[in-house]
C-alpha cells in the first residue's frame, strides 16, 4: 500500500527511562497520506512511540526523518512540531472559549483576524460545533471536548496528525459518531495520521496499515487484511482476534495440507510444514461451526471435533462459546443460533472448521514475555 512519498522515517530508534530501554524501533516508514495505527496491550509502547515521532520525549539513539530532513532537539525539530499536531486522550483545553481554544494554534502563527475567524468557523462546522463558538471549554461534555481539540488540531493544517487514544473515554454513541465524522474528514483531507490504540476495531475501521507492539517494539506491521489474517507469531495473533490458539506437532503431509497432533487428536491444516516442527495453530472465533448432532455436519470442512461447551459471555449481538475438545474451542454465534441449537454449559457439540480457516505460524517459546 502507498499513498504517496515517504514523509517520516525512523532509523534504530530508542528511548530509556531510569536506564531501562522501554522503546526500540529498528525502522519504520511512514507514507504520505496514510493512516497507521499502533495497537497493543497497555505497556506496549504506542504512547511513547508517538510521542517521540512527534518530537516531544528525548531520543536516546537513532533518528527521525521527515522530509529528508533529520529532526534534531534544536531549531529544527521546533520547526518540525509547528507543521504537526497532536490529539490526546484527555483533549487538554485552555479555560477560555471554545473559539479560543481552535484559534490557538492560528494565533502562534501569526494569521491575521479575518483568516483566524474563517479557519476556526470552516472547522468548528467540520466536525458539528459550530454552536458551541463561544462556550466555555470547561462546560462541555466530554464527547464535545475531544471534538474540539480535533478542530484545533486540523486548524493548523498539520502536515502529520498523531492520534494517542482519542476515543478511549468516549461512551459508544459518542464514539461512533465521531469515529463517522472523522472518517470522512481524514478522507476529504487526506492528512497523514498516526494513532495509538488498544482497541483493534478502531484500527480496523480508521487504517491503511497497522502496527502491532509488545515489549517497546514493533512484531508486525502491514496492511489490515495482513496482520488481521496472517499474524506473524502467537502474539500477534491473540492481539488481533484469534481467540484459539492450539499447539501442536506436524506429523504427516501430502498434497498441499498437513496434519498437526493437538493434544492427541489430528487437526488438519491447509499448506505443507516441516515434519515434527512444533507449530501454533490460530483460529479465528467466526470460523468455527457449532453443531449438536451428526446430521447438522454436512460441510466440506475437514476438521469435526466432539465437545462440551464449558463458558458462553453475551458480547452485544453475538455470544461468544467456549468449548472444550479435549483443546479449547471459541466459536462465535448468533442470539439465533445459540436459541435454536439450546446451548449451554455441558452441552455436548461438534465443533467444525475448515483447514483452511487455520492460520499456522511456527511456534515462539517466550510469547507470555510479550504479554
Amino acid at each position: 500500500m502507498s499513498k504517496g512519498s515517504s514523509i517520516l522515517k525512523v532509523r534504530d530508534l530508542q528511548v530509556r527511562k531510569a536506564g531501562v530501554l522501554i522503546l526500540d524501533i529498528s525502522a519504520l516508514q511512514i507514507e504520505e497520506g496514510e493512516l497507521l495505527s499502533f495497537i497493543g496491550p497497555n505497556g506496549a509502547g504506542k504512547s511513547t512511540l508517538l510521542q517521540t515521532l512527534a518530537s516531544l520525549t528525548k531520543l536516546a539513539a537513532g533518528e527521525i526523518i521527515f522530509k529528508g530532513e533529520r529532526i534534531a532537539a534544536d531549531h529544527a525539530g521546533f520547526a518540525y512540531r509547528r507543521r504537526i499536531s497532536m490529539v490526546f486522550q484527555d483533549p487538554l483545553l485552555f479555560d477560555t472559549t471554545v473559539f479560543e481554544n481552535v484559534a490557538s494554534g492560528l494565533r502562534i502563527r501569526g494569521l491575521k483576524k479575518e483568516e483566524i475567524d474563517r479557519i476556526v468557523n470552516e472547522n468548528l462546522e467540520r466536525f458539528g460545533i459550530p454552536h458551541l463558538l463561544q462556550r466555555s471549554a470547561r462546560k462541555i461534555s466530554g464527547g464535545e471536548a475531544q471534538r474540539v481539540a480535533l478542530a484545533r488540531a486540523f486548524a493548523t493544517h498539520p502536515e502529520i496528525l498523531f492520534l494517542d487514544e482519542p476515543f478511549a473515554s468516549l461512551d459508544p454513541p459518542t464514539l461512533e459518531s465521531l469515529l463517522t465524522d472523522l472518517e470522512e474528514i481524514l478522507r476529504q483531507t487526506g492528512t497523514t495520521t498516526l494513532m495509538a490504540t488498544h482497541d483493534r476495531m478502531e484500527a480496523l475501521r480508521l487504517s491503511d496499515r497497522i502496527a502491532v507492539m509488545g515489549q517497546g517494539k514493533i512484531f508486525q506491521i502491514g496492511s489490515t487484511y495482513e496482520v488481521m489474517n496472517h499474524p506473524v507469531d502467537e502474539f500477534v495473533a491473540s492481539f488481533v482476534g484469534m481467540e484459539s490458539i492450539l499447539e501442536g506437532k506436524v506429523v504427516s503431509r501430502d498434497r498441499g495440507s498437513s496434519v498437526i497432533s493437538v493434544e492427541g487428536k489430528e487437526v488438519e491444516a491447509a499448506g505443507e510444514f516441516p515434519l515434527g516442527g512444533g507449530v501454533s495453530l490460530c483460529i479465528r472465533p467466526e470460523n468455527v461451526t457449532l453443531a449438536v448432532r451428526p446430521a447438522q455436519e454436512a460441510t466440506s470442512a475437514r476438521n469435526s471435533f466432539p465437545g462440551k461447551v464449558e463458558k458462553i459471555v453475551t458480547l452485544g449481538l453475538y455470544y461468544k462459546v467456549m468449548v472444550d475438545c479435549g483443546f479449547p474451542l471459541v466459536a462465535y454465534v448468533t442470539a439465533h443460533s445459540l436459541e435454536n441449537l439450546d446451548l449451554k454449559a455441558g452441552k455436548e457439540v461438534i465443533a467444525i472448521f475448515k483447514a483452511t480457516a487455520i492460520h499456522v505460524v511456527k511456534r515462539r517459546e517466550n510469547i507470555q514475555a510479550a504479554l
